[in-house]
């Protein structure tokens, strides 16, 4: 998948209670978590995320809580993938498992700036940012990640693929 977005810059350890604050849990809606993604780091962010922005982070993006209401509130705030020097590995999982490609440079993350915009291909893992001219490779999706990242997540990867006996 190739997809092109504004960056949205964020530091290390950003936990799941900053991406969608427990106090926002009392709904399942996407929509309804969308609008308060991000609220306690960058009350902005919320209010004026546009479709295919993306979102980069430092080390360990999404510790903490093993909530999958974070990538479900950044996915549904329109970002259609994150990168960062490392992910916690639940909202990894959590990540591909609802549809939204996460992809991890390492320390090269901290080349890449607020506002910069970039152009992403899972399907290879090649960041491009068209900001500085510098280009990124990230380890791509693996071909069945790729798949469920197309469907929209794990359940409709599955509906989409099944097979009666």
């Amino acid at each position: 998948m190739a997809l092109e977005g504004k960056v949205w810059r964020y530091g290390d350890n950003i936990d799941t209670d900053v991406i969608i604050p427990a106090r926002y849990l009392i709904s399942f809606d996407p929509q309804e978590l969308a609008t308060h993604c991000m609220v306690d780091i960058d009350k902005s962010f919320a209010e004026n995320v546009k479709k295919g922005d993306i979102i980069v982070g430092g080390k360990n993006f999404g510790c903490g809580s093993s909530r999958e209401h974070a990538p479900i509130a950044i996915k549904a705030s329109g970002v259609p993938v994150i990168i960062a020097a490392s992910f916690a590995r639940i909202f990894y999982r959590n990540g591909i498992n609802i549809g939204l490609p996460l992809l991890e440079i390492g320390d090269n993350v901290n080349k890449i700036k607020d506002n910069d915009t970039l152009r992403v291909d899972t399907s290879t893992g090649k960041i491009e940012n068209l900001t500085s001219g510098d280009v990124f490779q990230a380890h791509p999706l693996p071909g069945f990640v790729e798949d469920i990242a197309k469907a929209g997540g794990l359940i409709n990867y599955i509906k989409e693929n099944k097979h009666n006996d």
